[in-house]
């Protein structure tokens, strides 16, 4: 089924189900701790072995020798399987380093071996006794200020609007400033596991943990070069990913090479300092962004330059990606530097792009807000577009970004807000106010399922995954508005390559596209369904299919029906429209006066995202998002060791997420919009804007309590407590 132009009335603008709050279908399991996760999938694997990988030591070079004689004596081992013995394995489309294979080392942490033994612990334990010996390459750069002073100015931009140089020098008052965010690693609960059982050499099966099934299993054939048919992958429950399970990763690589070697099934875990330099994480950025504005605030110049640094072939990422759209301005030029480095690969990670980008963009947007002497939410108010600036001619399908300032202006108290920098204090506390935009771009991709009737209960397969973002349960409430069933008469299983190919999870297009998808399938079964009982045409309701006067129970039905559809996009809803989300942040924080310590004490978020299709999960990933805002903002931080080429910080003791006490009381409020261009069910996704702009709006409300900006982030103690006010 293809959805070629806009959506118009259909039957969830008169739901019963879709749009109204229910619990999840899945949490059962997964408060009973009987959800089947990839590493305790004794469900279907028994007796397995396990092994423990080994990584490269340095970040760039050659390995010459390695000694794995001891490691293979120890007790309990069944083999040791080095890099050295394998020819270099095959990269997927959207994979850049080699996972496995070959003498060359990329970077550290890359890896080189895997023990598997009859335990972990003796797999643990015998992966220590391995020694390898290396040729090290000197000429490697760690250090992206330095490549970002040597490419500045240099290149093509990504886009080139009007004169910037020009308005720049015109502009009666600008901005010009750097700012810079760290790499960031997604500190998902669960790590990276598979279990793996290829014993025969033939058919392979994949329990892992994976946001993408099929990605999954085309990069596992790709780096086999073997018959993707001859795959299957299972990732039913997920612990989270953040876009860190995108991607094929050694967990399931290297459990494969040791199930073939044993001819037994091997279970495998990424350690979690290993994970840190060995998976992929969000790449550091550098950014120049320069405003110029008219006396009365009109932007006339909007110019943002940044650098990331990826492994070679890499995308890096991409700070500039909301700088072409989200303000009005009749000149601007954007350009991002891709900065060849040797350190592990940077990926995607939870609204790649827009998340550092807005961390510096809605810094510079408060600080030309105060230049201009202007309330920062009317300064964005007076330069909203409804078109994309760089291309006037394409309208946005919907926007609603200035209901959201007006909205969170008025809830969050707005007007009482501390209005001098280091003026409103409270014993030892500085009190704040702060808040930013938020945009990130809108995605969806052809996404499949199948519907079956059995017996009047509705099987809805897909290989759509759940990550936590509650795939289950707005899948279950799609399929069951259709069918005019209830959510209890509903069936959702996912996560499976046997079943149609999804658009998985991922870049916030999963609960737009799957839905769609399963309402594709799900009037494929009601044409089957209406051909069974002879109807031309019928509705559905009450657990009945509804033709004329007759009314017949599903339940009554015999035999099994089956629907299976696949929706695409045509190219109206990306080439005759931008689609995107928008929202606004506010927070209000307190600075101790005496260390210059954080702590936040309230925060709104006011989303515009098309229908919300569940408030109870689509609240859940907001604030998701804004607790991962509030870690970016205050304390995540891979510290890069630039000699070395490695992340020294690479476990959760010493990379700092956000826990539990420095979360304050927070809000989400939804507006009641709909975007007929988004999908026939009028929604769009909403995981990934929670996080974008939260960073910013902590920062800006730390300056309003002390008056220190800090445009390096995170903002820890160290770049606040030497230029506090005076105690």
């Amino acid at each position: 089924m293809e959805f070629n132009r806009p959506a118009g009335q259909n039957l969830f603008d008169k739901a019963r189900i879709v749009g109204k709050p229910h619990t999840r279908v899945d949490a059962p399991l997964k408060v009973t701790g009987t959800a089947p996760y990839a590493y305790e999938r004794n469900d279907v694997v028994r007796s397995h072995l396990v092994g423990y990988p080994i990584g490269s030591e340095i970040a760039k070079g050659k390995i010459t020798a390695i000694d794995a004689g001891a490691a293979r004596k120890a007790p309990g081992v069944r083999v040791v399987i080095t890099t050295l013995e394998i020819e270099p394995l095959g990269i997927w489309n959207y994979n850049v380093a080699r996972l496995f294979g070959g003498n060359v080392v990329e970077h550290y942490q890359q890896a080189i071996a895997v023990v598997v033994a009859d335990t972990f612990e003796q797999a643990r334990a015998a992966a220590h006794l391995v020694n390898v010996t290396y040729e090290i390459d000197e000429d490697a750069e760690f250090d992206l200020d330095a490549a970002f002073a040597r490419l500045e100015g240099t290149g093509e931009p990504s886009t080139n609007v009007g004169d910037f140089d020009a308005a720049f020098a015109d502009a009666p008052v600008t901005l010009d400033e750097m700012y810079r965010t760290p790499s960031q690693t997604h500190a998902m609960m669960e790590p990276h596991a598979s279990i793996v059982d290829w014993s025969d050499g033939g058919e392979m099966t994949v329990w892992t943990s994976n946001q993408m099934i099929e990605w999954n299993r085309q990069a596992l054939a790709t780096t086999f070069s073997i018959d993707p048919d001859t795959i299957r992958v299972e990732s039913p429950y997920i612990g989270g990913g953040f876009g860190g399970k995108l991607w094929l990763r050694a967990d399931a690589v290297l459990a494969a090479l040791g199930s073939r070697a044993t001819g037994q099934p091997v279970k495998l875990a990424l350690p979690r300092p290993f994970m840190m330099n060995n998976t992929t994480h969000r790449s550091a950025t550098v950014q120049r962004i320069r405003l110029g504005a008219t006396r009365d605030g009109k932007l006339t110049a909007i110019g943002h330059e940044a650098a990331s640094h990826t492994l070679p072939g890499g995308r890096g990422e991409n700070a500039t990606a909301q700088t072409p759209y989200f303000y009005a301005g009749e000149n601007r030029r954007v350009m991002h530097h891709l900065v060849d480095m040797h350190l592990p690969e940077a990926s995607d990670m939870r609204a790649p792009g827009e998340a550092s980008g807005l961390m510096a963009l809605e810094i510079a947007m408060d600080e030309m807000a105060e230049k201009l002497g202007i309330d920062p939410v009317e300064f964005r108010i007076l330069n909203d577009t409804q078109v994309n600036p760089s291309k006037p001619s394409v309208p946005f399908s919907e926007r609603h970004f200035v209901e959201c300032l007006r909205r969170g202006a008025e809830k969050f108290g707005w007007a009482d807000r501390n209005m001098t920098p280091g003026g409103r204090r409270e014993g030892q506390w500085l009190i704040g106010h702060g808040m930013a935009g938020a945009y990130r771009g809108n995605l969806t991709l052809p996404s499949g399922a199948r519907a079956r009737l059995s017996d009047g209960k509705l099987i809805i397969e897909t290989d759509m995954t759940d990550i936590g973002t509650g795939s289950y349960t707005i899948i279950a409430e799609t399929a069951a508005e259709t069918m005019g069933l209830s959510m209890d008469a509903v069936e959702v299983r996912l996560g499976n390559s046997a079943w149609p190919v999804s658009s998985g999870s991922g870049g916030q297009f999963g609960a737009s596209s799957s839905t769609a998808g399963v309402y594709a399938a799900c009037l494929a079964l009601r044409d089957e369904i209406a051909e069974r009982i002879g109807a031309q045409e019928a509705e559905f309701r009450d657990g009945n299919v509804v033709a004329g006067n007759t009314a017949t129970p599903l339940s009554e039905i015999d035999g099994e029906l089956v629907g299976e559809d696949t929706m695409t996009f045509g190219k109206f809803h990306t080439e005759e429209y931008l689609m995107a989300t928008f929202g606004a942040h506010f927070v209000e924080v307190g600075v101790h006066i005496g260390t210059g310590e954080t702590r936040l004490r309230r925060m709104l978020a006011v989303c515009d995202s098309g229908r919300i299709l569940n408030p109870v999960t689509a609240r859940s990933q907001v604030l998701g998002g804004m607790v991962m805002g509030i870690g970016a903002a205050l304390s995540e931080h891979l510290a890069t060791d630039t000699g070395r080429g490695f992340f020294v910080n690479h476990d959760l003791a010493g990379y700092e997420v956000a826990v539990h006490a420095d979360i304050p009381e927070q809000e989400v409020v939804f507006l009641d919009t709909l975007d007929p261009v988004a999908t026939p069910l009028k929604s769009k996704g909403v995981g990934e804007l929670g996080i974008c702009g939260v960073a910013a709006a902590i920062a800006n409300a730390a300056y309003n309590a002390s008056g220190v900006r800090v445009r390096d982030y995170p903002i820890t103690l160290d770049r606040m407590i030497d230029r506090l006010p005076a105690i």
